[in-house]
């Protein structure tokens, strides 16, 4: 793997976690059933993507979502539909792509791996899909040049310009070069949040597809999963003549998408860096999986005895911080501190109620 590709701390041990409200396995077993006739029906019909309805594109991916058991909850207004349009969402999930074409049928950008597998590599580029060489830099100026041609063209394009999953309690910064499609075609920009909650409302890393988490295995944990819901908010477009550069138009895009009401972010840290930063950058989002967390990554602290210790800093004290315990008001009630591991000093504060 290339050093400059986008990196995300996020694995399934440290961030799904162990037990879950289950649902009985015979129903479980058949929501699995359901959701693979499903994407196989999908991928036969591949080749005629582009003669389906947009109606009926929109039926099957939420028919895909609903199948798994996981209630959808959309906000915002219709994304248009007579123009060209870069759609752009945050990365948990496999179920991130049927959300996004159920809010309007696109191309989706991928990685050029995708195009060498046996059967759905072939059957993917017939029915459209973009693919990026994510090794090769220089491959780069020529896909978004490709995303542009398809913009100009009047057709949507997807991405997740993290290019990587996330595990949803955390994000990464949006990659800027694929923007710079938008602003050469003149197309305008859909940002689009998602977001997973459990029966209770709270986040939830249930549907979160992260590190070295087989696909298999995140289908199964989702079917057995009950009461999950994906939320999914249609933000205002973004018109490119309203910004300057990509740079703008990046920064504008994930501040819509990334920062929710109820959280206040700052940049992730991977490997000691801020991520996002240096050559990657400048990549694009192609919807990759994240690997290990690296060292001297932030992570979200356990709870002690109602207080959140930080592992030892610089100084070799650890540092409490109140977190949500039983009984506990104020302003601080109701929400997760995080530390950087390596310095002690205080990261992002987010709420875990609604």
């Amino acid at each position: 793997m290339s050093v400059w590709l986008p990196a995300a701390p996020c694995t399934p041990r440290a961030c799904v976690p162990a037990t879950e409200s289950l649902a009985g396995l015979p129903r479980a077993v058949l929501r699995l059933t359901t959701v693979v006739a499903l994407v196989l029906v999908g991928v036969l019909l591949t080749p005629l993507g582009r003669w389906i309805p947009a109606r009926a594109v929109g039926c099957w991916s939420r028919a895909v979502v609903r199948a798994a058991g996981v209630r959808i909850r959309r906000t915002g207004a219709p994304a248009p539909t007579a123009t060209g349009l870069l759609l752009v969402a945050n990365h948990v999930s496999w179920l991130d792509i049927p959300l996004l074409a159920g809010v309007r049928p696109a191309r989706m950008l991928a990685k050029a791996e995708i195009r060498r597998w046996p059967v759905a590599g072939a059957l993917a580029a017939r029915g459209g899909v973009l693919f990026i060489d994510r090794d090769r830099l220089r491959a780069l100026p020529g896909t978004v040049a490709r995303i542009a041609d398809v913009l100009r063209a009047g057709r949507a394009v997807a991405v997740f310009p993290e290019g990587s999953t996330w595990c949803g309690r955390a994000q990464g910064r949006f990659r800027r070069a694929v923007f710079q499609a938008a602003l050469d075609a003149g197309a305008p920009v859909q940002p689009v949040r998602v977001a997973y909650r459990d029966r209770g409302g709270a986040a939830s890393t249930v549907p979160a597809f992260v590190g070295d988490d087989p696909l298999l295995a995140s289908v199964w944990r989702v079917v057995r999963a009950r009461g999950l819901v994906a939320e999914v908010e249609v933000l205002s477009v973004l018109a490119p003549g309203g910004h300057p550069d990509r740079r703008a138009l990046a920064a504008a895009a994930e501040d819509a998408v990334l920062r929710g009401p109820d959280e206040q972010r700052v940049p992730a840290r991977v490997g000691g860096h801020i991520a996002g930063s240096g050559p990657a950058g400048d990549s694009l989002g192609t919807g990759g999986r994240s690997p290990r967390r690296p060292s001297g990554s932030r992570q979200v602290l356990p709870a002690v005895g109602g207080r959140a210790v930080a592992p030892a800093a610089r100084r070799g004290t650890p540092v409490p911080l109140p977190v949500r315990a039983p009984g506990m008001t104020g302003p601080t009630a109701g929400r997760e501190h995080e530390l950087h591991p390596t310095s002690g000093t205080p990261g992002r504060v987010r709420a875990t109620g609604r």
